[in-house]
């Protein structure tokens, strides 16, 4: 009850974010922040938006909304962005990929723009609304987005806390497309352009994610570390200079990473149900320091309203690499065969609630872990998991688990197949995995013989 009070009166007045240094260190395996200085403080995001941005499109392709190479027309108001760019002209376009890699690259604001247009349906203003109502349901209660990129805008804010649970949320919910954020250079026309993030290829084990800089917001960091069987996930905001913000990151890295835990499944960010309308005049602020505790977990509080499908709402992430698939459980037509079924259903009821487990040093993990989900076949398997599609339809995907299980042979022996429920639009999906494999080689290797046999597959350590 406390924290729904909070967080209400949070959004009664706008903070001011500024570019006093804040940092986190999360063990990525169990939630537990090993670090954290100001951790709640409000700043500004900058570029870290991009993240966000970079989020919903993941969300998109999933879902089986836009594909990778899907057009995005450039409007003048994205073509006339300041820098950093790619330099786009108003009435031409890119596709989604080179969006995707403009962004984790050069952290191009045009293409960004561009970006958020077409999946806000022609309106960034729309886009943003989006990406504050995802923050919501991810439990990022203090952080606002006003825009696709993160240039200035005094009521776009965030905390080294939020970014830190969006950065594991990425890693997580689509180990398929998290690979973009370690690309070190991509070829755009003529241009080859460069990663921003210097710790790429320089600190052992560094995987991404994401840098920022603006004046206001001063020189921002995320960063996804996995090494030696541990995984963190840190976070500076308000550095002097990139040498100083990235001298600190370095610092975190060798300080925390050895004290992170070699156990724990990994799976920690749940969504919600979709949050709520949102409405563009609400003044939302951040919640204070002082009630960060208490309101950590204010979205995972509760049951998770039923929702219906509407035909014209489906959303579904097909497991299949090509859509002519003659598999009947693989492929678009394994959805257009019950879509009047699954219009017709309501989506199980599920509720997640806030757990705490137990870390190395039989200390209890920060507020900042969740269950994974209610609705999830098993416990999470340690250890490196395979994901082979996503269907908003739960016996659809226990029944794709069974198909690839038998195609599946001995690569997925001892491996134990699971769905997890996230929240995707105006319902669910249902990620079809498979846990329990004690290495990256088996796990890749379990992926090539399914891909021979038609399904879709990519590796993840969870």
């Amino acid at each position: 009850m406390m924290a729904g009070l909070v967080a209400t009166a949070a959004f009664a007045t706008p903070a001011k974010a500024d570019p006093t240094y804040a940092g986190i260190v999360v063990d990525a395996k169990t939630g537990k922040v090993l670090y954290g200085e100001d951790a709640d403080r409000p700043h500004y995001p900058a570029s870290l938006t991009k993240m966000m941005t970079l989020y919903l499109t993941f969300e998109a392709l999933e879902s089986g909304r836009i594909n990778k190479n899907t057009k995005i027309p450039v409007s003048k108001n994205a073509a006339i962005e300041p820098p950093s760019k790619l330099g786009l002209r108003a009435g031409g376009s890119l596709t989604v990929e080179q969006a995707i890699l403009a962004l984790v690259t050069r952290s191009a604001n045009d293409a960004a723009t561009a970006l958020g247009e077409f999946l806000g349906g022609g309106s960034e203003e729309r886009f943003a609304r989006m990406m504050t109502q995802k923050a919501r349901a991810l439990g990022m209660t203090r952080t606002v987005y006003r825009n696709a990129h993160g240039l200035p805008n005094t009521a776009q804010v965030t905390t080294a806390r939020d970014q830190a649970r969006l950065g594991i949320a990425l890693r997580q919910h689509f180990p398929q497309y998290y690979g973009y954020f370690s690309t070190r250079s991509f070829r755009f026309g003529k241009q080859t352009i460069g990663n921003h993030n210097r710790l790429l290829g320089v600190v052992r084990g560094v995987d991404g994610i994401k840098t920022g800089y603006t004046r206001a917001a001063g020189y921002n960091l995320v960063t996804s570390v996995q090494a030696d069987g541990r995984s963190v996930v840190g976070v500076v905001l308000g550095g002097r200079s990139g040498a100083a913000r990235d001298a600190q990151m370095k610092r975190l890295v060798a300080k925390y990473l050895p004290a992170a835990s070699r156990r724990g499944n990994g799976n920690l960010i749940a969504e919600t149900a979709p949050a709520p309308a949102y409405e563009a005049e609400t003044a939302e602020a951040p919640v204070s320091t002082a009630a960060a505790s208490a309101s950590l977990d204010l979205p995972h509080n509760g049951p998770v309203p039923t929702y219906r499908y509407e035909e014209n709402r489906i959303e579904a992430a097909y497991a299949a690499t090509a859509g002519n698939s003659a598999n009947p459980l693989v492929g678009k037509q394994a959805l257009a065969a019950t879509l009047k079924q699954q219009r017709d259903v309501a989506i199980p009821e599920t509720v997640s609630e806030p757990v705490t487990e137990q870390g190395d040093n039989g200390g209890e993990v920060d507020a900042l872990t969740t269950s994974s989900t209610a609705s999830a076949n098993i416990a999470t398997p340690a250890g490196w998991s395979i994901q082979i599609g996503a269907t908003p339809d739960r016996t659809q995907a226990e029944n794709l688990l069974e198909k690839a299980k038998d195609k599946g042979g001995k690569s997925l022996r001892g491996a134990k197949p699971f769905t997890v429920a996230v929240a995707s639009g105006q319902g669910q999906l249902y990620r079809a995995r498979f846990g329990g494999f004690a290495n990256q080689d088996r796990a890749v290797s379990a992926c090539k013989v399914l891909k021979k046999k038609g399904f879709a597959c990519w590796a993840s350590m969870q």
